[in-house]
């Protein structure tokens, strides 16, 4: 047996064994990505024609839905483009799903997409990602094109368990999506999912369950994803539902369209519940290219940049050093300890630099001006600290007393005059 094959078991029969919460783990080296995982809310952009669409989409006089559908319709088509780089795109270049780096508290991730539109309507769209939370591991995100006044603001966090065969990952946080030139905000869950082919050390991401996009309008997509069983179905499969409002959402048959596929390949679309023969397709993951987010170069980064402080780390990774790789992490490592250790020396905490924590048991409908108190609530959705997408009342939230949750400063960002 190879090292590598002995350090592969070893580690499986660690994780097997553990009780607690996985996702801070250390993981062997040969598994490890060379990214940061505060660089993946990039993902939720990749798309930015689809990002700002609604934006362009207008009411036409023979038109059958009202346009705040077709809005709904134009959400649902980005969010599903978000899908494949964001589970799948590392298990395809690198033969396998790989643990990210774990972001250090206040690690920051800066990038822009340049307007690329024929049209030049789009115009430039900023993102800024910041490890707001290390112990749990919280990343918070916040995505803004000023010359259509749409802004993509969330948080995320996981928990991690293992299963006879596979590694089960619950997402704590959400999204919101705003587009002010609309009046419209949209709530967005995350799905769990689970981990797939450990055992074999060819680690693959499937989705799981439900996730949900509630529109301020009334609109609700409801998304139930599905993967490839033993004898039956495709990888990455997914169904999804838009109803007229929650209430609509309890009876299938109402559905005002249906689209059904793969999230990493084709999906199709049809009126009412079910998919017609002669369905339209919905989105192509695989003809649709991605618009690379622009960075820094890494010298003109600041220390607190992710790609500047993890470049050794990074590097050693790429070059499969794992002496160097440990050598390297343990440093970055130690330094975080030893803040922490002069913080509390000093009596002070570690402030955020673009995002705030948001207590929303003080807050009414009325006082909370990000909407996602009365979103959640159209959806039927627990606002309290528990796995994103659980019901109102369900078993999950007995007990949950926490409800904060991260957004975005819009003054302090602006005041930073940040160079991208």
């Amino acid at each position: 047996m190879s090292s590598t094959s002995a350090t592969w078991t070893s580690f499986i029969k660690s994780i097997a064994s553990y009780n607690g919460d996985l996702s801070s783990l250390t993981a062997p080296p040969f598994i490890l990505s060379p990214t940061s995982l505060v660089e993946y809310p990039q993902y939720w952009s990749e798309h930015v024609d689809l990002f700002l669409a609604p934006n362009f989409i207008r009411q036409e006089a023979n038109d059958i839905d009202a346009v705040e559908l077709k809005h709904m319709v134009a959400v649902l088509r980005w969010f599903i483009s978000t899908l494949k780089s964001q589970y799948c795109s590392r298990a395809e270049s690198l033969g396998g799903e790989k643990k990210p780096l774990n972001p250090f508290l206040g690690e920051l991730f800066l990038g822009k997409w340049t307007d690329q539109s024929a049209s030049k309507q789009h115009g430039d769209t900023l993102l800024v990602s910041e490890q707001v939370s290390h112990h749990p591991p919280i990343t918070a995100y916040a995505i803004e094109n000023k010359t259509n006044k749409t802004v993509l603001q969330g948080y995320n966090g996981v928990r991690a368990f293992m299963s006879t065969t596979a590694l089960n990952v619950r997402q704590y946080g959400h999204a919101l999506l705003e587009y002010q030139n609309l009046k419209e905000t949209y709530l967005i869950t995350l799905p769990p999912l689970h981990i797939e082919g450990i055992l074999m050390a060819a680690p693959f991401v499937e989705l799981e369950q439900k996730s949900y996009i509630q529109s301020s309008a009334g609109y609700v997509a409801v998304i139930e994803y599905s993967g490839k069983g033993y004898f039956s179905g495709k990888s990455n499969s997914f169904k999804a539902r838009i109803f007229k409002d929650i209430r609509e959402a309890q009876d299938k048959t109402k559905a005002l369209y249906t689209i059904s596929g793969q999230w990493s390949g084709v999906s199709k679309i049809s009126r009412g519940n079910t998919l017609a023969s002669d369905a339209q397709v919905f989105y192509d993951a695989n003809a649709q290219k991605a618009q690379p987010l622009s960075v820094k170069p890494i010298e003109e980064q600041g220390p607190l940049e992710s790609r500047r402080a993890w470049q050794k780390v990074a590097d050693a990774i790429r070059a499969n050093d794992y002496n160097l790789i440990h050598q390297e992490k343990s440093i970055i490592e130690n330094e975080q300890r030893e803040l922490r250790k002069k913080e509390q020396a000093d009596n002070t905490t570690w402030k955020q630099k673009f995002f705030d924590e948001i207590d929303y048991k003080s807050l009414t409908e009325d006082t909370d001006e990000t909407g996602y108190i009365k979103l959640a609530k159209m959806a039927n959705l627990s606002h309290k600290n528990v796995p994103s997408g659980t019901k109102q009342d369900s078993s999950k939230e007995q007990g949950a007393e926490e409800a904060s949750h991260w957004r975005f400063n819009q003054e302090k960002f602006d005041t930073a005059k940040l160079a991208f």
